[in-house]
């Protein structure tokens, strides 16, 4: 048949037709269907009409950028499979799965530049004022972490993604700001590789390394007149310390300048883990394992991290924030060993300004 009758029933029958308008007269449960509010989702088509937009034929009819949009918030809001989608929205299988990849695809083109920009020095700046205030942790730009997005082991794959947690995965790794927005990130390294081998071989690493990314210059940190301090990151004990990326003391011996240093570092590395909190549970697709090749697996991240900033940066506000490996190479283990070094004389930097009294903030702020 050229058409099955249950998909020929679409526009009457269809979720979309029977529900898209009741929706829009009730923003409460429209916000609950595509984990955005109404104002939002009509930016975004607004935005996204274009590229989502196709030709009707004398053969059929072109699915409308409503609904094509609306498949894809539902898809990322619930993680059903095509097959059961196939059944909601009378849509052939094969059709939603290439509705979801194109407006996937369109949401990270037409998007990316404007909520996931290069940071410029300025904003930099702003960062780093947010992480002072809000976690009283000063010249900090931006809190690291990666993230393990489950997949379905791909074919022939062995154990490249099978990481230490006992699942298959693709790592999103991430630096977010202390409005749980993503500033820069790295898609797609397989689960079983280290996070701190992912930074390295990473852009974003890279750039860091190399002072590429804009970081203003070194700066005394607040009330001090001592050796002015650099801009850092900061991570967990997974990442490898240097002169831009600060880890926590080891756990064992702790004094009190060290337990100090890696209570504070604690409170501006929670951001991250936050963010990627919202991110998971607002977006149920990463909730299960994704049923997806892992290219697509890459684009479906993608669009999420877009659309994560997004919503975050036309619905967030101040009250919602307060609730919510391989070895390396000769040469790379001497650039290691001096990047440790200057890290460590950083670290005592920062551990020496939090125990001195024009360092110290009360407990609750």
């Amino acid at each position: 048949m050229w058409v099955h009758p249950i998909i020929s029933q679409r526009a009457s029958k269809g979720q979309f037709a029977g529900l898209y308008t009741d929706l829009r007269a009730h923003p409460p449960k429209f916000f609950n269907y595509c984990r955005m509010s109404l104002a939002t989702f009509d930016r975004l088509l607004g935005e996204l009409r274009p590229a989502l937009t196709f030709q009707d034929t004398n053969m059929r009819r072109s699915v409308s950028p409503e609904e094509r949009l609306i498949i894809t918030l539902r898809y990322l809001a619930t993680g059903h499979y095509f097959s059961a989608l196939h059944f909601e929205f009378r849509m052939g299988t094969s059709t939603i799965a290439g509705v979801v990849r194109a407006t996937c695809s369109a949401i990270w083109m037409r998007l990316k530049a404007s909520v996931l920009p290069h940071p410029t020095r300025q904003q930099w700046l702003d960062i780093a004022q947010g992480f002072l205030e809000r976690a009283q942790f000063p010249n900090c730009i931006g809190a690291l972490d990666g993230k393990h997005i489950r997949v379905k082991k791909p074919p022939n794959s062995g154990s490249q993604y099978y990481n230490y947690k006992q699942f298959f995965s693709v790592v999103l790794l991430a630096l977010a700001d202390t409005n749980y927005r993503f500033i820069i990130v790295d898609i797609g390294s397989y689960g079983s590789t280290a996070d701190a081998c992912i930074f390295r071989a990473s852009r974003m690493g890279r750039w860091l390394q190399s002072n590429q990314l804009d970081v203003p210059q070194p700066a005394n940190l607040p009330g001090s007149t001592g050796p002015p301090a650099p801009y850092v990151v900061v991570g967990d004990e997974g990442f490898a310390l240097s002169s831009q990326l600060m880890r926590p003391f080891p756990r064992r011996g702790l004094d009190a300048k060290r337990r100090t240093f890696n209570y504070r570092l604690s409170r501006a590395r929670r951001f991250v883990e936050c963010a990627f909190g919202i991110f998971t549970h607002k977006w149920r697709v990463f909730l299960s394992p994704i049923q997806l090749a892992p290219q697509n697996v890459n684009v479906v991240i993608k669009a999420c991290v877009v659309l994560h900033n997004y919503v975050r940066t036309y619905e967030a506000t101040p009250d919602e924030d307060a609730q919510v490996e391989s070895l390396p190479s000769g040469s790379d283990t001497i650039q290691l060993v001096r990047s440790g070094l200057a890290g460590l004389r950083v670290r005592e930097l920062f551990a020496d300004y939090f125990l001195s009294p024009i360092g110290s903030f009360p407990s609750h702020q």
